[in-house]
């Protein structure tokens, strides 16, 4: 099929199940792809394209990923760009949703034509758009550093359109159950999701348990988009008669807070502790909020991240990403800007996102004078034993995906997460 053939049917197959205002453009799209201008290049410009949430109770998620990320490529821009391109990141809002992150997606790749999408947010929506850099997979469109550790942007038959940056949950979930046995906490209850980000985490925890002859002792879900404001109370019954030593979160800030001011004020004293992709700052600040005096409820808290303390300046990275957040202190464009979030001065989050651009760049600039899509794997793996600043080298190449491994695990110490030295002592 020739080429302007095979893109026209191509466009006008995905568009067809869309209610969007693409429906119709097929064939111009289809014209302006054949004629080689949907590569997301100029002579002054690099366009990135990112659909998260920026709204909804996982705003916060979308907005400091943005943030850290946008605080690096300020700098970079400020400096001359890459190669004389600046780095622009067009963005749309999904809402932590997975029906707008499809849509946002085939808005950025046939109206936008960016070079790359960029700093999604989110498994439910991660593997909805999966499917489509598939049927892209000729246009060489590549997802870069979603914020989820899931596995099916890690495997067959997705694993070769996405590349990743931070550790899996499958990582996080063995380490938080390797730590847990260790002090001979080996009841483990699982709260989470009722989606694909959900059960990842939970296959995760029951893989690790089960590779040490323990199994699940009890399960809980929600739906997702819980908010804090609703009631766990039913969710942690359930767990409370299972008699865990220990329960792992599998969600979002809203629903995990929830879940963790319900387990203390009904007497599951245990440690509660949760994933990366829950927004921690965001968790601790609702419950704050919402009982002045935390430290009842952060005392069993323990989370796992996928980046250092920000709290720690002896990283060069970390320092940077501090210095470089208070220069710019990047804030999301109109008209996806809310009035009234708050954004926190550093975080987990926006450190990972600051990272991901740290990286991202690196690609782009081994791209050359005439970056192409073509070329883009061959930058990627061309990425070994980078010192990012961080403590642990990243590394890329045909048979690994995912540039970094690092784990660290954190608790709250007089209202903020610092790092967790001795599980014995804290949870023992």
């Amino acid at each position: 099929m020739k080429a302007f053939t095979r893109r026209k049917f191509l466009y006008s197959t995905l568009l067809g199940g869309l209610a969007s205002p693409w429906l119709g453009r097929g064939p111009a799209i289809a014209q302006e792809a054949a004629a080689g201008i949907y590569e997301g290049v100029s002579g002054d410009e690099i366009v990135l394209g990112t659909s998260a949430a920026f709204s909804g109770p996982s705003r916060g998620l979308g907005i400091e990923l943005y943030r850290g990320a946008q605080a690096w490529f300020a700098q970079v821009n400020e400096q001359g760009g890459i190669r004389g391109r600046r780095i622009t990141l067009k963005l749309y809002d999904d809402g932590y949703q997975p029906v707008p992150s499809v849509q946002n997606t085939m808005e950025l790749l046939l109206r936008d034509q960016v070079f790359a999408l960029f700093g999604y947010v989110g498994t439910p929506t991660v593997t909805r758009v999966l499917p489509i850099l598939k049927k892209f997979q000729e246009e060489n469109v590549y997802m870069f550093f979603p914020f989820t550790g899931a596995q099916p942007q890690r495997e067959p038959p997705y694993g070769e359109f996405a590349f990743n940056l931070r550790a899996s949950y499958r990582e996080e979930t063995a380490g938080l159950v390797e730590n847990f046995l260790g002090i001979g906490r080996r009841r483990i209850a699982v709260f989470y999701q009722a989606d694909a980000y959900g059960r990842s985490g939970w296959a995760g925890v029951r893989e690790a348990l089960g590779a040490h002859g323990e199994q699940i002792v009890g399960e809980a879900t929600y739906s997702r988009g819980a908010q804090f404001s609703g009631a766990m109370r039913e969710q942690v019954e359930i767990l409370g008669r299972a008699n865990p030593d220990a329960v792992i979160c599998i969600g979002a800030y809203g629903a995990c807070a929830a879940f963790l001011r319900d387990a203390i004020d009904l007497g599951l004293e245990v440690p509660i502790a949760n994933l990366s992709f829950v927004g921690s700052e965001n968790l601790l600040q609702l419950i704050t909020d919402s009982v002045g005096n935390s430290e009842r409820y952060s005392r069993y808290l323990v989370n796992s991240q996928v980046v250092p303390s920000y709290e720690d300046e002896s990283i060069p990275v970390v320092r940077e990403y501090g210095e470089l957040m208070q220069r710019y202190n990047p804030k999301v464009p109109e008209p996806l800007f809310q009035p009234d979030y708050v954004p926190f001065e550093k975080s987990f989050v926006s450190l990972e996102g600051f990272v991901n651009a740290r990286i991202m760049a690196e690609i782009l600039d081994r791209l050359g004078d005439s970056p192409t899509r073509s070329r883009l794997e061959e930058a990627v793996f061309s990425v070994s034993d980078f010192d990012l600043g961080i403590g642990e080298p990243v590394s890329f190449s045909e048979q690994r995906r995912q540039g970094m491994q690092g784990l660290y695990y954190t608790v709250v110490d007089q209202g903020r997460f610092v790092p967790l030295d001795d599980w014995q002592s804290r949870f023992g």
